[in-house]
C-alpha cells in the first residue's frame, strides 16, 4: 500500500530556490572573500573579479525571476488602478474647485473675524482695570458705590465671555501654512556662508554636477576610475 502523499507534494519548486541554488558555491566563496580585507595581488583581483561576475549574474536572474513573477499581479494592478483613476481624479477635481470657490471669501471673512475678536478682547481688557480701579476707589461704607463696582465687575466678566466666544467663531476650511519668502537673496547666501559654510559647499557641490559646470579656477570636472 503506497503511503499517503504529504498536502502540496506536487507544488511546483520556488523560483528563488531555483536561481539561488545556480549560484550556492560561488557566493559561498564570495562571502569567504569578504571578510573585510582588501586584496593584494593581481591574482586575488582576478579572482574576485570573477567572483563579481558570477554574483551579477545571479542578481540579474533573481531580478529576472522577481520581474516574471511580479508581472501579472503589477498588471493587474495597474488595470485596477487605471479603471478607478479617472473617476477619482474627476472627484479631486471638483473638491479642488469648490476649494477655489470659496477660498477668497474665507480669508476675508477669517480677517473680519480676527479683527473682532481682537476688539473683544481689547474691550475685556478695558472693562477689566475699569472694574479694578472702581473696586480699589469703593468706599465700603458707601453702598452707591459698591454698587457700581460690582457693576463694573459684571461688565467687565461679560466682557471677558464675548472675548472669549470671538475667539472660538472661526471660520471652517482654512488651514495655516508657513510661507517662507526671501526678501535678500545676496543677503542670505552672506549669511550661509557665515553660518552654513558645509551646507552651502554641499549645495554647490550638488548643482555644479548636475548642471555639468567646468568654470576654470572656479569648478574643474576631472574623471576618475574606480571599481564597478
Amino acid at each position: 500500500m503506497n503511503a499517503i502523499s504529504p498536502i502540496g507534494h506536487n507544488n511546483p519548486p520556488d523560483a528563488i530556490d531555483e536561481i539561488t541554488a545556480r549560484f550556492d558555491d560561488a557566493r559561498a566563496e564570495a562571502e569567504n572573500w569578504l571578510d573585510g580585507n582588501e586584496v593584494q595581488t593581481e591574482g586575488q583581483m582576478k579572482a574576485v573579479d570573477a567572483l563579481r561576475k558570477d554574483m551579477r549574474e545571479f542578481r540579474m536572474a533573481l531580478e529576472a525571476g522577481q520581474k516574471s513573477s511580479s508581472a501579472p499581479l503589477y498588471d493587474a494592478y495597474k488595470a485596477e488602478h487605471g479603471r478607478w483613476k479617472p473617476t477619482l481624479e474627476d472627484a479631486q477635481r471638483i473638491e479642488k474647485g469648490l476649494v477655489a470657490l470659496v477660498d477668497s471669501f474665507k480669508r476675508k471673512l477669517a480677517a473680519e473675524k480676527a479683527e473682532a475678536e481682537r476688539k473683544a478682547r481689547a474691550e475685556a481688557a478695558a472693562a477689566r482695570r475699569a472694574a479694578e480701579e472702581a473696586a480699589r476707589a469703593a468706599d465700603a461704607s458707601n453702598i452707591e458705590a459698591q454698587r457700581e463696582a460690582a457693576a463694573a465687575q459684571f461688565a467687565a466678566e461679560e466682557a471677558q465671555r464675548r472675548a472669549v466666544a470671538a475667539s472660538k467663531d472661526t471660520v471652517k476650511g482654512l488651514r495655516t501654512f508657513e510661507v517662507t519668502e526671501v526678501l535678500d537673496p545676496r543677503g542670505l547666501i552672506n549669511w550661509i556662508a557665515k553660518n552654513r559654510k558645509d551646507d552651502l559647499a554641499e549645495w554647490m557641490g550638488d548643482y555644479a554636477r548636475r548642471n555639468k559646470l567646468h568654470i576654470p579656477g572656479v569648478v574643474e570636472t576631472r574623471q576618475e576610475r574606480r571599481a564597478v
